[in-house]
């Protein structure tokens, strides 16, 4: 019998490859999107799409009635500065629309829930590094306030009615279908800001560092989280696990590399830094490792490459339209 599974966002960057692995797996897939940051053209061929918010009554009683085994939610409000701006809108999206899957789940007898959630904003500042899923949490923004609750609100569900829980703690993700035009993505912003001929703005003096990885190993990790046995839930940390390579890059770094594969010199010019940002972040993989199997397998050099070069198609094609 196949099995049937809903990804939420799937219509958005990290969401449409998940999907798409799922489908290779041989899993029937339903995207719900309702389009606010997503594409049409990023929804696979062979997935079912519904256009809805996950807030709403259709996205509920999508849950409810469709017989899915797995719910995998991607759909999320994921801008820091738009959650520190406005974090009453972040929490309607990020936290209400969970609860509104999660009942949806649960009376449609949907057995695992993965939610997709942030290793780069739930954990202390002043964790040490790499940082291990049981390290102290305090997000600086609402948007990792926000991720953190999700995580318990999954787990009460999870103890509730017996759903299965995994929550994959994401470092930063980049690679191909990252939105170059937006807030978020550094990798794409800096790619077609020297594709375009433009000088890079870095925020602060660029020696903060991020965990990178690429989008093709965070999908695997969905079908790895998708047929593993069920996580203890012991605690929110028994059924979390951290997505990322370990590897710190530095932002002035990152600018660096990406200029390099894209052949373009190119000026930086440095900004204020952002309030609700963090300084450092890199996330061990261990446990993902040791209890899912999963590891990331593309070096970085590697996923540049292949994001500086979609991306490049991309902009052709802009142009010649």
């Amino acid at each position: 019998m196949t099995r049937a599974v809903v990804v939420t966002g799937g219509a958005g960057f990290i969401g449409s490859h998940v999907a798409e692995a799922y489908l290779a797996a041989g899993y029937a897939v339903t995207v719900l999107d309702d389009l606010s940051s997503g594409r049409p053209e990023n929804v696979p061929e062979g997935a079912e799409f519904l256009q809805a918010d996950v807030r709403s009554p259709e996205a509920r009683r999508l849950l409810a009635t469709g017989a899915f085994e797995i719910l995998n939610h991607h759909a999320a409000q994921m801008d820091v500065r738009c959650s520190v701006a406005d974090p009453v809108a972040d929490a309607s999206v990020n936290v209400l629309g969970l609860l509104n899957l999660l009942q949806g789940a649960q009376a449609g007898g949907v057995r695992r829930v993965i939610l997709a959630s942030s290793g780069g904003t739930v954990y202390a500042e002043a964790a040490a590094l790499p940082i291990e899923e049981t390290a102290p949490k305090l997000p600086a923004s609402p948007y990792g306030v926000a991720k953190l609750a999700s995580e318990h609100y999954l787990a009460m569900f999870a103890r509730l009615y017996g759903i299965e829980a995994v929550a994959l703690r994401y470092s930063n993700v980049y690679g191909p279908r990252q939105n170059p035009r937006g807030e978020a993505g550094v990798v794409a912003i800096f790619a077609r800001t020297l594709l375009g001929g433009q000088p890079l703005v870095v925020y602060g003096d660029g020696e903060q560092t991020r965990d990178m990885v690429y989008v093709a190993d965070v999908a695997t990790a969905s079908i790895a989280a998708s047929q593993c046995s069920p996580p203890p839930l012991n605690d929110i940390d028994g059924c979390a696990f951290n997505i990322g390579t370990g590897v710190e890059t530095s932002v002035n770094r990152l600018a660096r590399l990406v200029s390099e594969v894209a052949g373009r010199a190119s000026d930086i010019r440095h900004a204020p830094e952002r309030l609700g940002e963090i300084r450092r972040n890199a996330l061990t993989p261990d446990k993902a490792a040791r209890d899912l199997g999963w590891r990331p397998a593309t070096s970085l050099i590697e996923g540049l490459r292949s994001t500086v070069e979609w991306l490049a198609q991309r902009e052709t094609q802009s142009v010649t339209a």
